[in-house]
């Protein structure tokens, strides 16, 4: 509880490194795009290059991740998540921006290995159980605002 919610909230990030990412749930027709890292399902995403637009960043990781090369259409901004981690002797706060995405083209898909994804899939909603069982938290807030 706080008086200044908007000064709590400086004071609290002023704490970390701060780095800043987009990404998206993907939908082609009636599935969506999920990528497997780490021992944990995901949604591609990824840090934002310098004077990139969070759209533009959301596509290029989720292209990059995913190999898919296709046409992408925004179809509306999902909610904004925060984590925090310690890496490199550094705190940090990762702010991601989200985005649902509708892609026509190839289906294709090809997991970019070097960044710890092993699998990348087109999932059905029916489908989902696995993924909502074995996820990271900002996933579950960004997929439960969609379904």
């Amino acid at each position: 509880v706080s008086n200044n919610p908007d000064l709590t909230f400086r004071q609290f990030f002023s704490q970390f490194e701060s780095i800043e990412a987009a990404g998206g749930l993907v939908e082609n027709e009636d599935k969506q795009l999920f990528i497997f890292r780490n021992g944990k399902w995901d949604l591609p995403k990824g840090k934002l290059e310098l004077d990139e637009s969070i759209e533009v960043g959301a596509i290029r990781e989720i292209q990059e991740e995913c190999g898919l090369n296709g046409d992408f259409s925004l179809v509306r901004k999902l909610p904004t998540t925060f984590h925090t981690y310690h890496l490199y002797g550094k705190d940090w706060i990762k702010t991601t921006y989200w985005f649902l995405f509708d892609y026509s083209g190839d289906n294709t898909v090809q997991p970019q290995t070097e960044e710890g994804i092993s699998k990348v899939v087109w999932l059905e909603k029916s489908q989902l159980k696995e993924v909502y069982e074995n996820t990271y938290p900002n996933i579950l807030e960004v997929l439960n605002e969609n379904f």
